[in-house]
Formats: C-alpha cells, structure tokens, sequence
C-alpha cells in the first residue's frame, strides 16, 4: 500500500504495510505478544502478581531476615539428619577403631573423636534422630494436652475455669526439671518416658496461652451468630473457637521445642535416656566429662550443636511472633 504526506507543500509518497494499533514493530504481530495473542492471558497475569505478591511479602516479613533465614536453614539441616542421617556422614557411630582414640577435629572426622575411637561427627547426626523425636513427642504432649485444658477453661468458665487453672498454677509452682524427675521416677528410664516427662512440664505454660486466646475469641461476633444460629456449645468450640485460637499457641510451640531440646538433653546428661552405647544429645555431652582439661571436643561439639539448635528455635519463634 502507497500513502502520501504533504510537506513543504511536496506530496512525498511513503510505501509500506498498514499496522494496526498495538502492532509489534519488532514481530509484526498484533499486540507486542510473541505468540500474537495480542494481551497476557488473564491465568499469566494472575501467576505473575501471585509470584511478586509473595516474594513482596515474604521480603517484608521479619521471616527474610539473614539471622532468621540462616536459623530456618539450621533447622532444615536438623530435620534431614533425623531422617536421613546417612546423606551427612558415612561413619559407623557405635563401633570404634583402636586407632583412632581421641583425635582432635580435621579433615577426616570433622568433630573429633572420643575415647573408644567413634567419630564423633557421626555420633551427634544419629543422635539427631533419637533426640529430636523425644522433642516432637514432647512437644505433641504439651501442645495437645495444654489446648485441651486451655480451650476447656476458657470456654466454660466458672468453677471449671477455676479447677483447671489452680492445677496449672500447682504445675508452674514446681520446677520443670524437678517435675519431670517426678515423673521418670514414676514411668521408668527410657527415652520414651524423658518424652513424656518433658511434655507433662510444657502442659501447664500452653493451657495458660490458650485460655487466654480463648477467652478473646469466644466473644468475637461470629461466635454469638452461631450461638443465635442453634449450633451446639461443643460445634461452637470445636469449629469457631479452637481453630482461631490456635495462631499464638503454634508460635509458642515452636518456642517450646528449644526449652523442649535442653530438657531432654539435660535428662539424658544426668542418666535418665537412652542407655549406651545409644547415641543422645545429652549422653554425647555426658560421655566427655572425663576429658574436659585435653580433649574438650568431646563434650564441646554436642553442645555446640545443642546451643545451636535452641537460637535457632527462638528466632525463628520470635520471627513468626512478629
């Protein structure tokens, strides 16, 4: 197709192919659109904000920190080990060799090794897993078992309110590491049992958290809609009440699995846990006593892992608070 513009009072011819408007000067196809659809389909579009939405939120939570991803990073480690304990080390963690007694960290055993020549590297992963899921378990207990109680109390109020609570108050006035000793002298040794000791102390501090959400909630305007709608006090609990209740109680679960990691290695160091050559957290620690003054590592590289482990947990926890 010819054209002509005027200028200068000079018809000067112009020849080319008409484009519409929104053509591609580059591809020639409608829309600037590599595969000439002419616009974004809407499922892109929404794909695209979704993505910049969430990396936009997750870069302006207290979640992106360096010290919180670095501690979010560290708990991921910890997991993995405890599943899959083989991927880190290769190196048996019961059985030692009688010529490699108590040699300091290197290249070849990254944590040293201890008096009967077991790498102690290896020992700490496989400890990972026994010891983390004494934690969970306890954890469980006391999330479980202090929501329970927590909801009960809120919920009721009155004289149930009042029972629960003076024997959450009797829990909080004995020492955790007292009471658990009270209840592994009752249950038995075993890191079962440290389990169950140490969840039964966390029971107490997570029934008080939730009874107080609870209390909040159950005078929210949709719990008096359902009340008004005929729903039963138990519907109005179990489907209104606990699921809105539950935020602030996870945040201190999490929280709760670090005190929960010190206590059950603080059992384990005092005797109480697995018996040996069973490798704990705790035990680990235990077995360098002897030689704390020349071979430090023994004992220094569990708690290093130990303390390690706790800081993560609380700023993670303090993180998701925020």
């Amino acid at each position: 197709m010819t054209t002509a513009f005027r200028h200068n009072g000079h018809a000067t011819p112009v020849t080319g192919q008409a484009s519409s408007a929104g053509d591609d000067p580059s591809t020639g196809r409608p829309g600037g659109h590599p595969d000439g659809s002419g616009t974004d389909s809407p499922t892109s579009r929404v794909a695209t904000v979704t993505g910049v939405s969430l990396w936009t939120r997750f870069r302006r939570s207290p979640l992106s920190a360096p010290t919180a991803v670095l501690a979010a990073g560290w708990l991921v480690l910890v997991l993995v080990s405890t599943v899959a304990p083989g991927l880190f080390t290769g190196q048996d963690p019961v059985n030692g060799e009688i010529g490699s007694k108590l040699l300091a960290p290197g290249a070849e055993h990254l944590f040293g090794t201890d008096q009967l020549g077991r790498d102690i590297f290896s020992r700490v992963v496989h400890g990972t897993s026994l010891t983390v899921r004494a934690v969970l378990t306890a954890v469980a207990i006391s999330i479980v078992g202090g929501s329970v109680l927590g909801a009960v109390a809120g919920f009721s109020g009155g004289r149930v309110d009042a029972v629960i609570m003076r024997l959450v108050d009797v829990l909080l006035a004995v020492p955790g590491l007292l009471l658990s000793l009270a209840v592994i002298v009752a249950l038995g040794f075993g890191t079962v049992n440290v389990a169950v000791a140490v969840g039964v102390t966390g029971v107490a501090s997570i029934a008080r958290v939730m009874r107080s959400e609870v209390l909040k909630v159950r005078q929210a305007a949709y719990v008096d809609a359902a009340r008004a709608a005929g729903a039963t006090r138990f519907r109005i609990l179990w489907r209104h009440v606990v699921p809105n209740s539950l935020g602030p109680v996870i945040v201190y679960g999490v929280l709760e699995f670090g005190n929960a990691v010190l206590a059950v290695s603080a059992l384990s160091f005092l005797g109480y846990g697995a018996p040996p050559p069973t490798p704990e957290w705790g035990a680990l620690v235990a077995q360098g006593r002897d030689y704390l003054a020349a071979q430090s590592w023994i004992s220094t590289m569990p708690g290093l892992v130990i303390t390690a482990t706790v800081l993560s947990t609380n700023r993670l926890a303090h993180a998701l608070r925020r």
